[in-house]
């Protein structure tokens, strides 16, 4: 296993004139937990991207030391399709996974996560919360070994927020995860570092 799961030095951002993100660096150890902190506009959701292989960094460094198969990326789009249900939408991406027991483990999430008596339901159908979780799910499907969550508390209810935190203290030291979230302390429990983002 590499020693360094994610290293970022210089690291900028540009699109155009706009300067998002600026000379910003930090290391992220294997199992380790980040926390991204920042008012709006300091580029957390761009700097996820940046992780994601989304987008490529104008100036500096990343290293990313995990596939892009390996990576799981819940951002502010849930990525499901909403015509589909939600147990339609876990097998096509456990298909495209190649999961084994794909049913088994899309199974297991659903019940974790309190969609079980709602999986026949197109996701037009879910709340905002349901589609959440549901993204979550979609997410853990193929255990990645770096999870990506951009401010994922932010559309859960008080029950889905505390399955959240249940599913990252499980993760925490066997699985990255990098996180970005306005609610730092909530993620203190499990969090090996913080990366504090200022406007550029």
């Amino acid at each position: 296993m590499a020693e360094v799961a994610v290293r970022a030095r210089g690291l900028e951002k540009r699109y155009g004139s706009h300067t998002v993100l600026r000379d910003v660096a930090f290391e992220l150890a294997p199992g380790g937990t980040l926390v991204v902190t920042g008012p709006n506009g300091a580029g957390k959701t761009t700097l996820l991207r940046l992780l994601a292989g989304l987008a490529a960094p104008t100036r500096g460094s990343l290293e990313v030391a995990v596939e892009r198969a390996r990576i799981g990326l819940v951002g502010h789009e849930p990525l499901l399709y909403r015509e589909l249900t939600a147990l339609e939408n876990l097998d096509l991406y456990g298909r495209l996974y190649r999961i084994d027991e794909r049913r088994e483990r899309i199974g297991m999430l659903l019940e974790r996560f309190g969609l079980w008596d709602a999986r026949h339901q197109r996701v037009s159908s879910y709340s905002r919360g349901m589609t959440q979780r549901l993204a979550l799910c979609r997410a853990l499907l193929h255990q990645p070994s770096l999870l990506i969550l951009d401010e994922p508390h932010s559309a859960l209810d008080a029950e889905g927020a505390s399955l959240l935190d249940e599913e990252l203290a499980a993760l925490a030291g066997g699985h990255t995860v990098v996180v970005s979230t306005h609610d730092p302390e909530r993620l203190a429990p499990f969090a090996s570092a913080r990366l504090e983002l200022e406007r550029a």
